[in-house]
C-alpha cells in the first residue's frame, strides 16, 4: 500500500465486503474508523454510534418554548426541570398571537418590515392598506379647543351616519368647512331680516296712525328706531322714509367682519376665518 516515496499513502475500506483503497479516506467522527467515499455516510456503514448527533427537541405546550432531550437522560426529567424553572405560560400569547392587519378580509401578519402606523387613525396596516383610502381611514381625532367653531363643528358631525365617517380625511374636513360657512352666512342673514321687519313695522305704524296733532302744537308723534318725536303725522312718516329705509337700503351693503376669539384678528370671509383658526390655532 501507498508508494516507495510515500509507504503510507491511502488506506483500505473498514466495510468488510469493499477493502477498497482510497488515497482521500474519511475518518467517522462517531466510531473513527476509515471509509472509502461510498461508505462515508453512517446510514451506509452503519455506524453504530450515529444516534449521538440526535437532536430532539420538544414544544411546550404551555409556553411554546423548545425544550432539548439531553442524551442519555430520562425524557421526563428533563421535562420536570423545565417545568419548575423554565416555564412562563405569559410568554404563550406573545409566541402565538400574531398581528395582522386590521382591515376586513386582509391576513397579512405585521412586522417591522411590512407595516405603517396611519398619522390620522394611529393605527399600523400592511403596505397594501397603508393610505387612507385604502384601510376607510376615519380621518384625524377632533380637537379639544374651546373657541366656538368646534361647537359648530360637532353640530355638523352629529347627524352623519357611520358610512360619512369611513370617508376620507379630505372630504372629511371639506363638509366641515362648507357647514361652518352656511351657518354663518345663515345668521347674517337672519340679522339683516329683522332689521328689515322693524323699519318696515314702523312705516307700517305711522302711515296707519290716526293722531292728529293738537292746537298748542306738541310734539305727539314718536318714532319707534331714534325717539324722535313730531307734530304730524306725515312729518312722521317723511322722516322714516328718509332717515330709516335709506340706512336699512345702506346697510345691507356693508361689509361684515368676523372676529377670530384666538388673536381677535378680522376676516371679511368666513371661510378664511375658519382656516386662519384651523391653521394658526
Amino acid at each position: 500500500m501507498g508508494t516507495p516515496e510515500f509507504p503510507h499513502l491511502g488506506k483500505h475500506c473498514s466495510v468488510g465486503d469493499c477493502r477498497q483503497i482510497d488515497f482521500l479516506p474519511f475518518t467517522c467522527d462517531r466510531c473513527n474508523q476509515v471509509f472509502c467515499l461510498q461508505h462515508r455516510g453512517y446510514f451506509n456503514h452503519q455506524c453504530p454510534n450515529a444516534n449521538q448527533n440526535d437532536v430532539t427537541v420538544l414544544i411546550c405546550p404551555l409556553c411554546a418554548k423548545g425544550v432539548r432531550l439531553v442524551l442519555g437522560e430520562d425524557p421526563n426529567i428533563t421535562w420536570d426541570l423545565h417545568v419548575n424553572t423554565d416555564c412562563d405560560p405569559s410568554n404563550y400569547q406573545r409566541v402565538t398571537k400574531k398581528r395582522r392587519c386590521p382591515v376586513p378580509g386582509c391576513k397579512e401578519v405585521l412586522s417591522l418590515s411590512n407595516s405603517v402606523r396611519c398619522r390620522d387613525c394611529t393605527e399600523e396596516h400592511c403596505l397594501k392598506h397603508r393610505f387612507g383610502p385604502d384601510h376607510k381611514c376615519p380621518g384625524p381625532r377632533k380637537p379639544d379647543s374651546g373657541f366656538s367653531f368646534v361647537g359648530m363643528f360637532n353640530k355638523s358631525q352629529k347627524g352623519k351616519s357611520l358610512q360619512d365617517r369611513s370617508s376620507n380625511s379630505s372630504s372629511w374636513w371639506g363638509s366641515s368647512l362648507m357647514n361652518a360657512v352656511s351657518n354663518i352666512r345663515a345668521s347674517a342673514g337672519s340679522g339683516m331680516m329683522k332689521v328689515n321687519n322693524a323699519t318696515t313695522q314702523a312705516l307700517q305704524k305711522a302711515k296707519g296712525g290716526t293722531a292728529e296733532s293738537s292746537s298748542s302744537g306738541e310734539l305727539v308723534e314718536q318714532c319707534v328706531q331714534c325717539r324722535a318725536r313730531f307734530s304730524t303725522v306725515s312729518a312722521l312718516i317723511e322722516h322714516a322714509e328718509r332717515s330709516h329705509q335709506q340706512s336699512s337700503r345702506a346697510g345691507g351693503k356693508r361689509v361684515t367682519i368676523d372676529v377670530c376669539p384666538k388673536c381677535s384678528k378680522g376676516f371679511r370671509d368666513p371661510v378664511a376665518l375658519v382656516e386662519h383658526v384651523e391653521r394658526d390655532h
